[in-house]
């Protein structure tokens, strides 16, 4: 009796197995600090809990359409006008189960077998196993930390082959926080438009964008790439919504259609609650997002100050996410308390093992000369952790 081939091809996520050491070590007592968070570590919003409260106490707890509800899809559908310059109908809307699941549906619905997929590195880590769960075959574009781990035309040009079907282009970005601009989202869509591809526009991050940065959606630019374009976002991020697990995609109605069917068949509609939840968090009050973007932004600036005066390791600073790609090539190849560090996860696992600091392992989003450390956690945890990295690299 064998599992499936697809299922065997599934690789595990080295980020849950980082976080799944640090947890064990913590109940024997230690006091580790985590830098993998992929989730903002402040409360959900009073007013969107208070919406959930009142939509259980009415009894907002059957089916809905598996789609979404209508009054969340208008939400949607306004916010896009009114922050993306973008107009949709309500049909072009799909509510998920969170961003990730979206994106699942997105696959299956433009996939054939071994259509590719030009995913660019380093990449979130889920994106390269959804797309072979749909059957479809991940292409790895590398990018270079001199150009701030952004695309090159020529590069994704030379990627481009008669089974290319789709890129993947998430700005802001995780693990690196770079964002595109204008000009390079433009090049962008002129290369798919002319090779009639689908780009997959990953947006969870569009709110957590620092100094003069702005997040632009490639389909805002023009109605050619808007046609070949399905938008991805949710509320877990901006709204610290993680648990609630509501996510949605915006693209041309047939595709929307076929993500819908595919939906109804596996999961049904998002939690109710929910989304009368992501409804109050999307069109209420943005107080509540901004502030928590300000607090961001300060832990952004000490962590990234800080790394950069420890001598081996340097980073960028990001524009918006919540993440810094601290780059290790300096350390690789040297003994480090009698272990040769050949890359990220044994940096990883060592720096875990003898300083009880978390991070994630760059060769998770392809990219092994780094690791990625969250800033979504207390500045005490930031300042702590910081000061046991630079001892762990001085001994």
């Amino acid at each position: 009796m064998k599992i499936s081939e697809r299922a065997m091809g599934i690789s595990p996520s080295l980020t849950l197995a980082i976080t799944a050491k640090a947890k064990e070590m913590k109940k024997r007592g230690l006091n580790v600090i985590g830098f993998g968070a992929g989730e903002p570590d402040f409360d959900t919003p009073e007013h969107v809990k208070k919406t959930a409260i009142k939509s259980i106490e009415e009894g907002f707890t059957k089916y809905t359409p598996a789609s979404g509800i209508v009054e969340l899809k208008e939400a949607i559908c306004n916010k896009l006008k009114k922050e993306n310059n973008l107009n949709y109908t309500t049909d072009q809307i799909l509510v998920s189960n969170g961003a990730k699941h979206s994106l699942f549906n997105a696959f299956l619905a433009i996939l054939n077998p071994e259509d590719e997929v030009i995913v660019p590195a380093p990449y979130w880590v889920s994106y390269p196993e959804l797309i072979k769960m749909a059957g479809g075959k991940p292409v790895f574009l590398e990018t270079d930390e001199k150009n701030d781990f952004k695309i090159y035309p020529d590069d994704l040009k030379r990627c481009i082959t008669s089974k290319t079907k789709a890129i993947v282009l998430n700005s802001p970005n995780n693990p690196t926080g770079s964002i595109y601009s204008y000009d390079e989202l433009k090049k962008i869509a002129e290369i798919a438009v002319e090779n009639k591809l689908f780009v997959i526009s990953d947006e969870i991050y569009e709110k957590l964008v620092y100094d003069d940065s702005k997040h632009i959606s490639i389909a805002s630019l023009d109605d050619s790439i808007k046609e070949q374009t399905i938008v991805i976002n949710g509320v877990s991020k901006a709204y610290s919504m993680t648990g609630w697990r509501i996510g949605y995609a915006a693209g041309p109605s047939n595709i929307i259609k076929a993500m819908s069917n595919i939906q109804s068949h596996s999961t049904s509609n998002p939690n109710s609650i929910a989304q009368r939840a992501a409804y109050t968090a999307i069109s209420g009050s943005q107080t509540a997002v901004e502030k928590m973007v300000q607090e961001f932004e300060k832990r952004r600036n000490f962590m990234v100050d800080a790394i950069n005066k420890i001598e081996g390791i340097s980073c960028k600073k990001p524009q918006g996410a919540f993440y810094v790609m601290v780059n290790i090539s300096d350390i690789k190849g040297k003994l480090l308390h009698g272990k040769k560090i050949e890359g990220s996860q044994d940096f990883a696992s060592q720096l875990l093992d003898r300083a009880q600091v978390a991070v994630v392992p760059g060769i998770a989003f392809g990219a092994d000369d780094y690791v990625r450390l969250s800033y979504a956690t207390s500045m005490e945890n930031i300042k702590e952790g910081i000061k046991r990295i630079e001892s762990f690299l001085q001994e």
